[in-house]
């Protein structure tokens, strides 16, 4: 498992702290199926499931609890949150914009019996706190446990933002 995340500094902007970590945003994924990859309703900001797809389109499958760890998982869940951030940024024009992450929704592909749903989800929720910092990142959550996921994906996390005009 990736060693969890430390937000930088509060007074640096969302793409400083992107860069002491080390992340560049990837191009946003493109929808599998008939969707969209997000939806603007006033100030808030609604993104549909994104899962651990890497920038040169590898997706990591499996069910967590049998031939996926938890720590695997926590780093799938960790790049599933930088494709949601790419979204944020292609929506926006700028992570800037972020007044805060509102909520988050993260779905685990695992056996029946796995019980650590919340820790495989804190890949995402660290990033996130890392990135916009305790005030903004700061999010209600629910992880919850699926019997499947779109093409056998490891985890699946939507969100809704609150934006600045």
């Amino acid at each position: 498992m990736s060693k969890p995340i430390t937000a930088a500094a509060e007074g640096n902007s969302p793409h400083d702290r992107l860069r002491a970590l080390g992340i560049e945003l990837p191009r946003p994924p493109l929808p599998v199926a008939n969707f969209v990859t997000h939806v603007r309703e006033g100030n808030l900001l609604f993104l549909s499931g994104q899962g651990p797809m890497q920038p040169d389109g590898f997706e990591h499958h499996g069910k967590v609890g049998a031939d996926v760890t938890v720590e695997q998982a926590y780093d799938h869940a960790r790049i599933t949150g930088i494709n949601l951030l790419a979204v944020m940024q292609d929506a926006l024009g700028s992570l800037d914009r972020v007044r805060r992450v509102v909520k988050l929704l993260g779905m685990v592909n695992a056996v029946p019996d796995f019980t650590a749903h919340p820790q495989v989800i804190n890949g995402c929720s660290d990033l996130f706190l890392a990135v916009f910092g305790e005030e903004k990142g700061r999010h209600a959550r629910s992880a919850v446990g699926m019997g499947s996921l779109p093409n056998r994906i490891t985890v699946e996390i939507e969100a809704v933002i609150a934006v600045e005009d």
